[in-house]
């Protein structure tokens, strides 16, 4: 039976392989991961952007959602199951809206949680001759 079977692929095997043309060159993948890797400090920031959206978002939607669970349904005008969800979405966009200007609000938590990236973002920005708050002390000694 095995024999059978492989007399009656073989044909097919050869008939598929001689319609198809060999890849000329493949791609490395070590090239393709060049353009897309990105640096340290790039992703720093990345992660920085997404955790301080997450963080935001999170924050303001809870707070929105305490704030509408305090006030009552009204009396005569309430839209029902349809009004529940446009407020809920409105509410996701209020927290997505208040989240991008976010401020220092997600700051202090970023350093907390990921205080490697949070230096490397420091020293990227300040220069690396000011990331360290131990390199001002030279200024102070006595000469």
């Amino acid at each position: 039976l095995n024999a059978q079977l492989s007399n009656m692929i073989s044909p097919i095997n050869t008939t598929i392989a001689s319609g198809l043309k060999p890849v000329e060159k493949p791609l490395s993948l070590e090239r393709n991961a060049a353009f897309t890797e990105k640096t340290p400090a790039e992703q720093a920031k990345d992660l920085k952007e997404a955790f301080g959206q997450f963080v935001g978002e999170t924050f303001f939607a809870q707070m929105l959602k305490s704030m509408r669970a305090t006030v009552g349904e009204p009396a005569y005008f309430h839209g029902g199951h349809a009004e529940e969800q446009f407020q809920a979405r409105l509410d996701q966009q209020i927290a997505q809206e208040l989240a991008s200007g976010g401020g220092g609000f997600s700051d202090q938590l970023f350093e907390s949680s990921f205080p490697r990236e949070a230096a490397l973002l420091r020293e990227v920005e300040n220069g690396p001759e000011q990331a360290s708050p131990l390199s001002q002390l030279d200024s102070l000694r006595r000469r």
